[in-house]
């Protein structure tokens, strides 16, 4: 199952391999710019929005970037691939 530090934990990682600010991954996941930093202050995380960024840091995953290995990865979707 994943979790709001998952998430977090993705994000972090993602941003710093792209040199971008956690507002800026914020914004292109969620599509809002203070939904990362409200999760870091404790806001809840709906399952459906947990999901969706799962998917969507799969998908956008940098070759070379090693995966968390304690957040299960599921596979890249069919328009990703």
């Amino acid at each position: 199952m994943v979790t709001a530090q998952d998430i977090l934990s993705l994000a972090e990682a993602y941003a710093t391999a792209h040199g971008l600010e956690l507002v800026t991954v914020s914004s292109r996941v969620f599509n809002d710019g203070k939904k990362l930093s409200s999760i870091k202050d404790g806001s809840d995380l709906t399952l459906k929005r947990a999901l969706h960024a799962l998917r969507w840091f799969s998908d956008q995953w940098p070759d070379g970037l090693e995966w968390p290995l304690w957040v299960d990865r599921p596979s890249k979707s069919e328009v990703a691939a």
